[in-house]
């Protein structure tokens, strides 16, 4: 009986790397590739663009609206980021023009 050495592929790969795509599991690979806007995703990118100009925030959030991130789920925290800051733009909007007219 052999002791201390396994024949089992599993062991034999501990601490290599192996490649994240499988022929049974196509999926796995999908998100191998960078976000694009410099790695952060088009919803951070709108999100720091947003405090530029706050039009942007309202276009991501209809991209969050759309559903974009069903393309990549890595995209949604971005635009669901860019909702909020839209929604709190928005009000905070409101109240400074109710308090300028009023």
């Amino acid at each position: 009986m052999d002791q201390g050495h396994s024949t089992d592929a599993v062991d034999d790969r501990k601490g290599k790397y192996i490649p994240i795509r499988d022929a049974e599991e196509p999926e796995l690979g999908m998100f191998d590739k960078p976000l694009p806007c410099c790695g952060c995703g088009i919803g951070w990118f709108f999100l720091l663009l947003g405090f530029l100009c706050p039009l942007m925030w309202y276009f991501a959030t209809v991209l969050y609206f759309l559903k974009y991130y069903h393309k990549d789920p890595r995209e949604r925290s971005g635009l669901t980021a860019c909702a909020i800051a839209a929604t709190l733009f928005t009000v905070a909007a409101v109240i400074g023009l109710l308090i300028i007219l009023l």
